[in-house]
C-alpha cells in the first residue's frame, strides 16, 4: 500500500509540474516567441554579415596587399608601409580593412618593417596588435619585440618577450635562437648565473643546433666571468 501511495504521489508531482511548465508558456508565450525570434535574427545576421560583407572584404584586401608584399620581399619597407602610387601599404590596409586577416597580418608586417628602419617603438605597437594562430608568425613577432626592446634599451622588456617567444612554441628551430638571445641578454646586464642556467638548457634541450653548439663556449665565458 505503501508504494502505491508512493506512486500515485510521484504522478501527481509530475502532473503538477507539467501544468506549470505549461501554464508558464502559455502566461509568457509572446516573450519567448520574441526572443526565440530574436536569437534567429542575430544568428542569420552574423552569418549574412560574414558571408556578404567580410567574405568580400577578405577578397578584396588579400589582393590589395599582395604588391606591399612584394615591396616587403624587396626590404623596401618604407614603401610597402606607404604603398606607392595605387598600390596601398600595410598601413593603409589597416585603416580600410580593419576586419579581415589581411589587415591582421598587414599588422605584423607592419612591426617588422619599422623594425628595420630603426622605429622601435612603433615596431613594438604594431607587432603587440598583431594576433595570429600561427604559432611561428607569433613566435617572430614576439621575438621581433624584443629586439625592439634591445633597442631602446629596455633589456628587461627584451630578455621577457625573448624567453615567451623561445617557450611559447618551443620547437628546434627558433626557441634556441631566442634562448641565445636571452642568455646574451642577461649576460650583457650582468646577470650572469642566469645567462649561465640559459646556456646549459640550449646545450641539453637543441645540442644540434648552431646556438647549442656555440653554448659551450658562451657557457666557459660566463664560468670564468663567475
Amino acid at each position: 500500500m505503501a508504494k502505491e501511495k508512493e506512486k500515485e504521489e510521484v504522478i501527481i508531482d509530475v502532473e503538477t509540474a507539467y501544468d506549470k511548465t505549461e501554464q508558464f508558456f502559455e502566461d509568457n508565450q509572446k516573450i519567448i516567441i520574441g526572443v526565440v525570434a530574436a536569437i534567429i535574427i542575430i544568428i542569420g545576421g552574423y552569418v549574412g554579415y560574414k558571408k556578404f560583407i567580410i567574405a568580400p572584404k577578405e577578397a578584396e584586401a588579400a589582393s590589395q596587399m599582395f604588391r606591399a608584399e612584394q615591396y616587403f620581399q624587396q626590404d623596401s619597407f618604407r614603401i610597402a608601409l606607404d604603398g606607392k602610387g595605387q598600390y596601398p601599404g600595410f598601413l593603409q590596409i589597416i585603416d580600410d580593412y580593419g576586419m579581415t586577416d589581411a589587415a591582421n597580418l598587414s599588422f605584423y608586417y607592419a612591426g617588422v618593417s619599422y623594425l628595420h628602419l630603426g622605429e622601435y617603438e612603433n615596431a613594438i605597437e604594431y607587432l603587440g596588435k598583431f594576433d595570429s594562430d600561427d604559432e611561428v608568425l607569433s613566435v617572430i613577432a614576439q621575438g621581433a619585440q624584443g629586439d625592439a626592446y634591445m633597442e631602446l634599451g629596455e633589456t628587461d622588456k627584451a630578455i621577457s618577450a625573448y624567453i615567451a617567444a623561445a617557450d611559447d612554441n618551443n620547437n628546434k628551430f627558433t626557441s634556441p635562437v631566442y634562448l641565445m638571445k636571452a642568455a646574451q641578454a642577461l649576460e650583457a646586464k650582468g646577470e650572469t648565473e642566469k645567462a649561465l642556467k640559459l646556456y646549459e638548457r640550449l646545450e641539453k634541450e637543441f645540442p644540434t643546433s648552431n646556438e647549442g653548439r656555440a653554448a659551450e663556449k658562451y657557457k666557459a665565458r660566463a664560468k670564468a666571468s663567475l
